[in-house]
């Protein structure tokens, strides 16, 4: 709201002698006028227009031709032009000419509860709300202050002013002078928002990522709160008047000085002292007061260590030396472990070939596992050394990280740091008396500790074991894979077939822990023999039987074919022949179709004879009948023609039925 006073009278004495001046204008036809009538408005108003004087024509003169028309009744003269310009100067020369968006200072001459009369020498004075004098808690009348010009005239004539916008409008004159010359400029931090704060400059509101808080990352923005501090302009934003500060710039400004100063005294080999300011997987960051430095994680200790926290914490304080720098790409290798000596340049003289010692398991590779001895100091154990059985072993099965175990030191190498180890070392070798605890026919139980395709290996004792064939598992059936008879971990019985102390192996049987039933069996399944057997197995050979005692007999396929043409099937029951029996190679073959097609042959057979019977029959009675008569007539030359004839029959029938025997 804007108020419209009336004029001072300071601004009347002033143009006081303007006003007598209008006033005193002498008509000398005023007395005259008063009472003369009155004159259309157009003619008795002054004007400040000056009429265009048209042509007329010359008239004749009369008695009031001497009557001034410029002059009213109130004895006022209208201005010629050139007057009225020049008190049109004077008048317009008391104000002052505004423009809006000016700033312009104006003094206080009123204060009421609310607002603030501010006169800046216009033609009316502006109201400005007490709010916006909120910094200025002992404002009084009298004072001057800068305000912009809103508006010189709104719709209700009144004139706009803000203080406010002109505060920001300096604010900002000021901000981006000094983003140009990068001055370091004070701010207060007035809230939290979403990413940052809000943080008043000069009066107005900018922006603090919290990116830009600190050089450390940030999390609690509200202990920043009503805080005053530092800044540099970073970023303005001449299109939206927006603007965003850094603190984080002038610490590194500052870091990067101290940076500077220390790289410039760096020498390799130089110990300073650091705090743990960051702990990672590969290592430990390093804050050497101003200039950070990397310690890696096999730089913290001679020993092994699996993360840089089993050593350090944060904030610790610690010693460490320089190892390398880059000027350039100014990074800083640190190491702490070389602030001691090496552990095997320091090696006790108890650690000698021979000797017993105790480490830890720090490493396991499938060539075998390191021994942590002392720290910084290890021994490999081969897979070789862990013990003295021949069959394979893997170390990862063998070793856990972090396991304790004792070795013997088998090898010592001081000048290339490098140990070797034994485990099966503290025990005797048990193959140096092997034929006395396993002789060979000896009968032992053992573990099964692996199965191949052509063998079980079998362990009768620590680091004595041997391997039991495929072949020697059983007498009466053939496995195509020894996972068919047992398993890993299971018990076996065995027996030693041989020993062979060089390379440390033995041989070892199962089956032979019984005698060979072949030997017996040869008469029971004897060729031609008929048994009863289950097909188990087919393939496109033929098919396993099993038979009684435990046997198999392999069928070929022509060999399953049925009477009504079908063959036998997987898992059916049918008699078969024995067709071969070979007890050196332990094997049977057996046939389903001989049994029937032998039947069939043993039927025509019986056919044959009875046929050459019956044939031999006929013969002796022609011989009978030749025999008794001495002429033979017509009717007997016809029988005798009659059975001549059928016996040649029969016989060429023989022949016939013979020649399919032979083809069969």
């Amino acid at each position: 709201m804007y108020l419209c006073r009336p004029r001072p009278d300071s601004y009347r004495e002033k143009n006081r002698d303007f006003f007598m001046e209008e006033n005193q204008i002498n008509n000398p036809n005023a007395e005259g006028q008063e009472s003369a009538p009155a004159q259309p408005a157009e003619v008795a108003t002054a004007t400040t227009n000056v009429p265009v004087q048209e042509p007329v024509e010359e008239r004749v003169a009369t008695a009031h031709d001497d009557f001034d028309w410029s002059i009213d009744k109130r004895n006022v003269a209208s201005y010629t032009k050139e007057e009225k310009e020049k008190y049109d100067k004077v008048y317009e020369g008391t104000f002052v000419q505004l423009n809006d968006g000016e700033m312009i200072k104006g003094t206080v001459v009123g204060i009421t509860k609310t607002d603030v009369v501010l006169n800046i020498g216009f033609k009316s004075d502006g109201l400005v709300s007490l709010n916006e004098f909120r910094d200025i808690p002992n404002l009084k009348v009298g004072d001057e202050v800068e305000v912009m010009v809103v508006e010189k005239e709104d719709r209700d004539g009144n004139l706009n002013l803000s203080r406010k916008q002109a505060r920001i409008t300096r604010a900002w004159e000021r901000i981006v002078e000094v983003h140009k010359t990068g001055e370091i400029v004070t701010g207060t931090v007035t809230s939290k928002t979403k990413g940052g704060l809000i943080v008043d400059v000069f009066g107005m509101e900018t922006f603090l990522p919290g990116s830009q808080i600190d050089v450390k990352p940030v999390t609690d923005y509200d202990q920043f709160v009503n805080k005053t501090m530092e800044f540099k302009v970073v970023k303005v934003n001449e299109a939206i008047k927006n603007a965003v500060v850094s603190h984080k710039a002038l610490i590194e400004s500052d870091i990067e000085a101290q940076r500077a100063q220390i790289i410039g005294k760096l020498e390799k080999g130089q110990v300073l002292e650091g705090t743990v300011k960051n702990i990672t997987d590969f290592g430990a960051f390093m804050d050497l007061g101003g200039l950070d430095g990397l310690l890696y994680i096999t730089d913290i200790s001679w020993g092994r260590i699996n993360h840089p926290s089993e050593v350090l914490k944060l904030d610790q304080k610690i010693n460490v030396v320089v190892l390398d720098f880059d000027d350039e790409k100014k990074r800083i290798s640190l190491g702490l472990k070389q602030l001691t000596p090496h552990p095997w340049d320091v090696l006790p003289d108890t650690i000698v070939e021979g000797a017993i010692v105790k480490g830890k398991v720090v490493n396991i590779e499938d060539y075998g596992a390191f021994l942590e001895i002392l720290p910084g100091v290890e021994g490999l154990v081969h897979v070789s050394e862990i013990t003295w059985a021949n069959t394979p072993i893997n170390a990862k099965e063998f070793f856990k990280l972090g396991d304790e175990h004792e070795a013997k030191v088998v090898t010592l190498d001081k000048a290339s740091r490098k140990m070797s180890l034994s485990i099966k070392q503290m025990s005797q070798d048990p193959w140096s008396d092997i034929e006395t605890k396993f002789p060979e026919g000896s009968r032992h139980t053992g573990v099964v500790k692996n199965i191949t395709p052509y063998g079980v290996f079998v362990e009768l004792t620590t680091g004595i074991g041997g391997m039991i064939h495929i072949s020697d598992l059983s007498w009466l059936k053939r496995f195509n894979h020894p996972s068919e008879y047992t398993k890993v971990g299971e018990n076996i019985d065995v027996v030693i077939l041989g020993i062979d102390k060089e390379n440390r192996k033995l041989q070892l049987g199962h089956k032979q822990l019984e005698e060979d039933p072949w030997n017996s069996l040869q008469d029971t399944f004897a060729v031609g023999s008929i048994h009863d057997g289950t097909v188990i197995r087919k393939d496109d050979k033929g098919a396993i039987v099993q038979l009684p005692y435990g046997l198999e007999g392999f069928a070929p396929n022509r060999h399953l074919a049925k009477e009504d043409g079908k063959s036998v099937g997987a898992d059916e029951t049918a008699q078969f022949m024995v067709i071969e029996f070979d007890r050196n190679e332990k094997r049977i073959v057996v046939s389903h179709t001989r049994i029937w097609e032998q039947a069939k042959m043993e039927e025509r057979d019986a056919q044959r004879k009875e046929q050459r019977a019956d044939a031999d029959a006929a013969k002796k009675a022609v011989k009978n009948i030749q025999s008794k008569v001495e002429k033979p007539t017509l009717g007997d030359l016809g029988a005798l023609a009659q059975i001549k004839e059928r016996l040649q029959q029969e016989e060429k029938d023989n022949k016939a039925a013979g020649g399919d025997k032979a083809a069969e």
